[in-house]
């Protein structure tokens, strides 16, 4: 039963993290906003920390990155290379949480880096892997002053970013997951809840 209610937890903020890109990724990215990734992946580093906090598990931030992207494939328009990023910064970051994030139940220093490390690795997964690898047209075409400009300039902002809103979204999801065992029927009723209206809402949106 325990896993089943991780796994409702890893979707939830997925979900959460998804609808973000949907509303807010799709305005920002209409309006074609200068590093508009930054502020998506601030969002995103927060609510992988919090995740970290209630399911403090090796593979969760991946899982998470997965279910974001599906959340924004299904909602929105197939940008394939906005997928990827997402994927990666799950990826990134449950790699350095799984190293540097394993004291459960307080927050340390190591929380910080850890989100300043994954905004690092993943810009700099992200850009080489659509460039060289899938070579994608928009990012070929950039070259690498457009790989080089996306990780030292973008991933250095979202890197601040991150060292700040990470250990605060791991206390908060620290203290969520006190609460949400104490009262575990509460909690995994109004994660349901919550799941259900981020979907609609998405499609809605969408």
């Amino acid at each position: 039963m325990r896993s089943i209610k991780n796994w409702v937890w890893l979707l939830l903020f997925g979900s959460v993290w998804g609808i973000a890109e949907v509303i807010v990724g799709e305005g920002l990215f209409g309006n074609k906003v200068a590093h508009a990734s930054i502020l998506l992946s601030a969002w995103a580093f927060f609510m992988l920390a919090m995740a970290r906090g209630v399911v403090n598990l090796p593979g969760s931030s991946t899982a998470i990155g997965a279910f974001a992207a599906l959340f924004k494939l299904v909602n929105a328009p197939p940008f394939y290379c906005h997928l990827l990023g997402i994927f990666f910064l799950g990826l990134a970051f449950d790699l350095f949480s799984s190293i540097l994030m394993k004291s459960k139940g307080r927050v340390t220093l190591r929380s910080g880096i850890s989100g300043g490390l994954s905004a690092y690795s993943g810009y700099a997964l992200f850009a080489l892997v659509i460039t060289y690898l899938v070579r994608y047209p928009h990012w070929t075409a950039g070259g690498l002053k457009k790989v080089l400009d996306h990780i030292f300039v973008s991933g250095s902002f979202a890197a601040l970013l991150a060292v700040a809103v990470v250990p605060l979204g791991y206390w908060i999801g620290i203290k969520s997951g006190v609460v949400s065992e104490r009262r575990p029927r509460w909690a995994y009723g109004g994660a349901i809840v919550a799941l259900i209206f981020l979907w609609t809402l998405g499609r809605i949106a969408g």
